[in-house]
Order: structure tokens, then C-alpha cells, then sequence
């Protein structure tokens, strides 16, 4: 499976789609489709039955997962977004930077 350039915690900017240029925080990220589940983005409406827990039923909005390639990551510490690179750090463990500033990002 390849690497990703997005983890869980990250504030992305979409690129494409019905959200265009909203930003939000990564709650989820499922590998296996290549998606991701961003806070408050691309809002679906999911009707639901009336259960024991939820008595009356109703209509919620929930946010559905978005195509990876359809985000950026936004630069921590310039708030605009960014292309993400790799490199070694001293103990040889690869960290990912800002291709913009060249600054290192934190993960999560």
C-alpha cells in the first residue's frame, strides 16, 4: 500500500469538488480506499430510523470520505498550502517537511 501525504490531525484544503477551497481538520484516514474524512466537509444527509437509542428517528448530516487526491495539506506554521516531502532525519527516520518553507511538519 503506498504512503500517504496526509495523516489524522491534519488541516488540509480541498482542491476539487463540491467543498472547493474550505479547509478542515482530518478526524479519519482510510487507507485501504485512498480517503479521507475531514471535519465539518462534504456533508451528506443520512435519514434514520427510529430505534431504541433514537426513538423519534430523524435526519442527520454526516461527512463522507473525500478522495485523497482531492487535498492539500496546509502549513502549520504559514497557514497556506503546501506540497509535502520526505527526508531522513540524523536517526534515519523520515520525517515530512513543507516543500514551500522547507520547514519539518509534526505529525498529528
Amino acid at each position: 500500500m503506498a504512503k500517504l501525504h496526509i495523516k489524522k490531525g491534519d488541516t488540509v484544503l480541498v482542491i476539487s469538488g463540491n467543498s472547493k477551497g474550505k479547509e478542515g481538520k482530518v478526524l479519519e484516514v482510510i487507507r485501504s480506499k485512498n480517503r479521507a474524512i475531514v471535519e465539518g466537509l462534504n456533508l451528506v444527509t443520512k435519514h434514520n430510523k427510529p430505534s431504541a437509542q433514537n426513538p423519534n428517528g430523524g435526519i442527520a448530516k454526516t461527512e463522507a470520505p473525500i478522495h485523497i487526491s482531492n487535498l492539500m495539506l496546509v502549513d502549520p506554521a504559514t497557514g497556506k498550502p503546501t506540497r509535502l516531502g520526505r527526508k531522513r532525519n540524523d536517526e534515519g527516520k523520515l520525517q515530512r517537511y513543507s516543500k514551500k518553507t522547507g520547514q519539518l511538519i509534526k505529525n498529528g
